[in-house]
């Protein structure tokens, strides 16, 4: 199942369920007047409170009356408590960069204030000079997560999405660590939607790839991560609590501008788009404030 947060001219912001083929959705309000069935007001309270199974019963009768072309879609978590995202987690990534993989996760947390929607602009302040994107599959926590191990881990996961990890590459290497220059507002476009976990066979083997203005930049597959995702959550969840709506990003293969020999950062007006096997894409233009 296919969830997502949008935006519709008469009815403002809600969420609802995308069609199989990822053209049409049903709002929540049309759902519940289809059904009869009460889901909850906001995506979070859908995810916390376990409807998935519930809806499901329904999917094969429902009108998806809305085009997806006639609405906006939004980043689909407005509020996650925590933005998690892993440095050099692909074998690939750090050859590039010279680096020996860890064998624990290497994480850094980006404020909520840099979600972005799937298709709206990265606006990148004036004095960023090396502006770089990174592909990531993102993992949505379903529900409150701590000490939890390994082979039990995909309990607490209740899907996932694309999310690009915007990158001042200058800030960060002047700072030699990551938060500033990966925290700047809009670095975290986000979505299309979320894809519930049971349409998900193997996410450790999922296509990603990543076009600058239609040239292929990053084409690699989930295969290639060093730590599983069921690894990285039981070692999160060691240290932290996992919260339901939480975002762990899990790192970007190899391809990035900076490990170029002659690097191809982003410029104004350029449209990176990124699409990973099974979840969709994301498109985002750039822009300088």
């Amino acid at each position: 199942m296919k969830i997502g947060r949008i935006k519709i001219e008469e009815v403002g912001e809600t969420y609802g369920i995308i069609s199989p083929d990822g053209k049409s959705i049903i709002t929540k309000l049309d759902f519940q007047e289809q059904t009869g069935v009460p889901i909850p007001q906001t995506i979070k309270e859908f995810i916390v409170r376990g409807w998935i199974d519930e809806v499901k019963k329904y999917l094969n009768d429902l009108n998806f009356s809305n085009k997806i072309n006639n609405t906006d879609l939004l980043a689909p978590i407005p509020d996650p408590s925590k933005i998690i995202c892993l440095a050099f987690n692909y074998y690939d990534h750090a050859r590039d960069a010279g680096l020996t993989p860890s064998n624990e996760p290497v994480i850094f947390i980006k404020p909520r204030t840099t979600l972005n929607h799937p298709f709206n602009d990265v606006v990148c302040p004036y004095f960023v000079e090396r502006l770089d994107y990174e592909a990531e599959l993102a993992v949505i926590i379903g529900k409150n997560t701590k000490d939890i191990e390994p082979e039990n881990a995909s309990d607490c996961i209740f899907g996932y999405t694309i999310l690009n990890d915007v990158s001042a590459r200058d800030i960060q290497f002047k700072d030699k660590q990551f938060t500033r220059g990966k925290s700047i507002d809009t670095f975290a476009p986000c979505g299309p939607w979320i894809t519930t976990k049971d349409e998900i066979d193997d996410p450790q083997n999922l296509q990603i790839v990543t076009k600058v203005n239609g040239e292929i930049r990053q084409n690699s597959s989930s295969s290639k991560m060093v730590i599983s995702i069921e690894k990285i959550i039981s070692s999160l969840s060691k240290v932290m609590t996992l919260e339901a709506g939480d975002i762990i990003s899990t790192g970007t293969p190899a391809g990035v501008a900076m490990s170029m020999k002659e690097p191809k950062y982003l410029k104004s007006g350029d449209v990176v788009e990124i699409t990973i096997e099974n979840l969709g894409t994301i498109r985002n233009r750039i822009t300088f404030a």
